[in-house]
């Protein structure tokens, strides 16, 4: 039987504006700092977790994130919870590959964060918002 990871910290973020995303970015970093990431997976971590959050931002007209520092036996671990009640993705296999972009950036937001982060789902509707979760593991 699996049990599910203990929760020892959560947080949660508003992403309204430009110096929300900042906030994201340092909230993750601390956390992946106590859940003792490497510095390549906090990096990863971060990156993945900014990219998110100015989607969120652009895209969903603004939201929240959950961050919670998690503990599973001898391991730990970062999740987010990126969520927001913008218009959805209509095609999300369209925006899931790479170089796709429904707005003047790379076209590399969520498909670089899926790559960067060893747990990667997003569940999404037109016209009901999208909720992305992502999550890493110490090593």
């Amino acid at each position: 039987m699996t049990t599910a990871p203990a929760v020892s910290t959560v947080e949660t973020l508003a992403v309204r504006a430009d110096a929300d995303v900042v906030r994201v970015r340092q909230l993750v970093r601390a956390v992946a700092q106590q859940a003792r990431l490497s510095l390549v997976d906090q990096t990863k971590l971060v990156t993945a977790a900014s990219e998110l959050a100015r989607n969120t931002l652009v895209y969903g007209g603004g939201g929240e994130v959950e961050v919670e520092l998690l503990a599973d036996g001898g391991r730990s671990g970062v999740r987010a919870v990126f969520s927001d009640e913008g218009p959805g993705i209509p095609d999300l296999d369209l925006a899931l590959t790479d170089g796709w972009t429904s707005g003047s950036g790379l076209g590399l937001g969520l498909s670089g964060s899926r790559r960067l982060v060893e747990h990667f789902s997003i569940d999404t509707r037109p016209g009901a918002g999208t909720r992305v979760e992502i999550a890493t593991w110490s090593r």
